[in-house]
């Protein structure tokens, strides 16, 4: 298992970030959100990752640095649950948005979480679009 965030992963395109907060999806699970869509462009890489912690919930920037620096941790640590799910590149900005401040572990814990939310709402999706091929395809015959 490769467990690196190398730079190609990322999300610094000014155009995705735009679409992610125009046209992205998201998944939540307190106090984390993940905001999601499909890349346009053809990348090499499957993920496309950023992190964001508000100025609203932590005034000091040391503060808000600290939790962007547990977010990107968990994120590498736990990417390897999304990865296999994805088959077109995706988007991600992955949020921490509450004043309270949680520990590594928990945070780890909610992160997990929120990807398997994430995966099971992706797999949801592929099945409600096979099961509308399948039922275009009959009503043609």
């Amino acid at each position: 298992m490769n467990f690196n965030y190398p730079k190609e992963e990322k999300l610094k395109s000014k155009i995705t970030i735009g679409l992610l907060f125009t046209e992205g999806k998201s998944v939540s699970k307190y106090p984390l959100r993940l905001v999601y869509c499909q890349e346009k462009k053809e990348t090499t890489q499957k993920i496309k990752m950023g992190v964001s912690v508000s100025k609203k919930y932590f005034k000091k920037a040391v503060d808000r640095n600290y939790f962007k620096r547990v977010l990107r941790e968990t994120y590498r640590l736990n990417k390897h649950l999304l990865i296999p799910h994805l088959d077109e590149p995706y988007g991600f900005m992955f949020f921490y948005q509450t004043k309270e401040r949680l520990s590594f572990d928990e945070i780890n814990t909610k992160t997990i979480q929120l990807f398997e939310k994430f995966v099971s709402q992706l797999a949801q999706k592929k099945e409600a679009q096979a099961k509308g091929t399948d039922s275009s395809s009959t009503e043609l015959s």
